[in-house]
């Protein structure tokens, strides 16, 4: 059964999710570490976990399975559930996949390092687009097509 976990604390897309989720009757785990404000739906599960780092992350790479999906801006996370062999996608829709992760965590360490010495400065983070959320949007339904064709 394809379930859709959700890193939900700072996610930009839950709206979104949600209703893809409704469209294909599948269940939705809103993982946080505080209640959030979401509609009365029987297909999304809010999940609060206690404070801490790490323990949303925990709970999610913990329960999810193979074929099941992922939403985070989390790379850590997503390394932990792609080796999990789920399915897992950016805000802005780009995929997590055993090809990319890695050079997306050594693209995380390099920034984070260059950051620490102060090479850089700033997030480095662009800002979240309406192009984003069609994409985002669109490789949702793109995966859940492919998983059910499966």
């Amino acid at each position: 059964m394809l379930d859709i976990y959700v890193d939900g604390d700072a996610c930009p897309v839950k709206d979104e999710v949600f209703r893809v989720a409704a469209r294909h009757m599948l269940k939705v785990y809103l993982v946080s570490n505080s209640w959030l404000r979401i509609g009365d739906s029987p297909l999304v599960e809010q999940i609060v976990v206690s404070q801490g780092a790490d323990v949303a992350d925990d709970w999610i790479a913990d329960h999810i399975g193979e074929g099941d999906i992922f939403v985070t801006s989390d790379i850590p996370l997503a390394a932990r559930c792609v080796k999990n062999h789920a399915i897992g996608l950016a805000p802005n829709g780009k995929p997590f996949t055993p090809d990319s992760i890695g050079m997306a965590l050594a693209m995380r360490d390099l920034m984070t390092d260059l950051r620490d010495t102060g090479e850089i400065s700033g997030g480095g983070n662009a800002s979240f687009t309406r192009q984003d959320r069609s994409r985002f949007l669109s490789e949702l339904e793109t995966q859940i097509q492919a998983i059910k064709r499966r």
